[in-house]
């Protein structure tokens, strides 16, 4: 990571040094300060796809700098000595060069987390977060450079401040309402095929599966450009029958794919953890407040009502903890990593000792509860007689309700 955040780092000056030569000190402010405004809303969709199991910042931070940094220094490299160097025509180079240049560089950086880290991808929703900021981080910098220069210093050398100003806003519309997602959308092709990668025991899958997204995400960057050329030779009315008819359903399935594979998150839980219960680790209705994020927060809620706020941040580490858990259970059960068992049973035990730790917070709290054990077969209750009798689980648990139980 030391390594990484230097090779960012060093990028990052470099390029900003460029952009400063290029536009000027007004405008890289202007278009930095426009260029930034959007980051945060689509950051947040990203970090709110990543919330059954939030990967630590400093690798989401990594390839955010490295799709900003690194993609586009080498990018603008590549772009300018097609064009400049090659004789290349402007609209070959934005066809064919730039979306083949682009994509793979923005690529690189979730790549190198897959093959240095793979245990930080567990599956397709890490690959659309990590190839998702990269490409988040790419279109904040060549936003830079399209407001900034083309926007308002063109404007403002040729007719005065107001007029930069309002070039700004009209390409501020363009560019971030309508085609805001279009970086990220593209790289996200990638990130299924990392997915892949990272859920297969196939060494030949997990090398070749990010291929198709990389080549899906090049031909649509392609396609985007191509229409944006064409509008401007020969119809403006190209680019807006493309963006409806190709580009606006592509975002929608890719939305619809997100969702699907954040929900999966929570029903793997429920599909993989049940021997888990069986063993006494922990009661049914813990388990079935893993299954939705609404049911996690109303856990959540619970806890800190019996326990404060260290409960509330119990109950958030036993259901990261989970989650885990479910993930590592899911690739034993399916030979993921198989020459890596010993660890890979090291950390579902330390998770299991995480999840018994924090269950220790808030259970045996709640005034309304009868004194109560799980056995991992049925409730051992307490009546107010003072005899003990042993209760089966109910077919659907009360959500929330942890009881002490043998394994915890």
């Amino acid at each position: 990571m030391a390594g990484a955040s230097v090779v960012v780092g060093v990028a990052a000056l470099v390029m900003l040094g460029i952009l400063g030569f290029n536009l000027g000190p007004t405008g890289l402010a202007v278009g930095l300060v426009a260029a930034i405004l959007p980051v945060p809303v689509l950051i947040a969709c990203y970090l709110w796809l990543d919330r059954y199991e939030p990967e630590p910042v400093r690798y989401l931070l990594f390839v955010f700098g490295w799709g900003a940094a690194v993609a586009t220094l080498t990018a603008y490299g590549v772009n300018t000595a097609a064009a400049d160097l090659v004789k290349l025509p402007e609209a070959l180079v934005g066809v064919l060069v730039a979306p083949f240049i682009e994509e793979l560089m923005k690529a690189l950086g979730p790549l190198l987390v897959l093959w240095f880290r793979r245990d930080r991808i567990s599956g397709i929703t890490d690959g659309l977060v990590y190839c998702g900021l990269s490409g988040v981080g790419f279109a904040m910098v060549e936003n830079v450079l399209y407001l900034g220069g083309h926007g308002f210093m063109s404007g403002y050398e040729q007719y005065g401040p107001a007029s930069g100003t309002a070039l700004v806003f009209g390409m501020f519309i363009a560019r971030i309402f309508m085609s805001g997602f279009a970086h990220p959308l593209f790289t996200s092709m990638t990130g299924i095929g990392i997915g892949f990668a990272a859920r297969t025991p196939s060494k030949a899958v997990r090398v070749l599966a990010p291929l198709p997204g990389l080549i899906l995400a090049m031909m649509l960057h392609g396609a985007w450009n191509l229409m944006a050329i064409l509008s401007g030779e020969v119809s403006p009315y190209i680019f807006l029958y493309g963006y409806i008819a190709v580009m606006v359903p592509v975002f929608l399935t890719m939305v619809g794919v997100a969702l699907w594979v954040r929900a999966r998150e929570g029903r793997l839980a429920l599909t993989v953890l049940p021997p888990y219960v069986q063993a006494g680790w922990f009661t049914p209705p813990e388990l079935a407040s893993l299954g939705t994020l609404s049911r996690r927060h109303a856990a959540r809620v619970w806890a800190k009502r019996v326990a404060g706020d260290p409960g509330r941040k119990a109950m958030r580490d036993f259901q990261f903890a989970a989650t885990k858990l479910a993930l590592v259970r899911d690739g034993l059960n399916r030979g993921l990593q198989i020459q890596q068992l010993q660890q890979l049973q090291d950390e579902e035990l330390e998770l299991l000792h995480r999840m018994a730790q924090a269950r220790q917070v808030y259970t045996g709290r709640d005034p309304q509860m009868p004194n109560a054990q799980w056995d991992g077969q049925q409730y051992q209750i307490v009546f107010p007689d003072n005899v003990t009798r042993r209760v089966p689980a109910p077919p659907e648990p009360v959500v929330p309700l942890p009881v002490a139980s043998w394994g915890g």
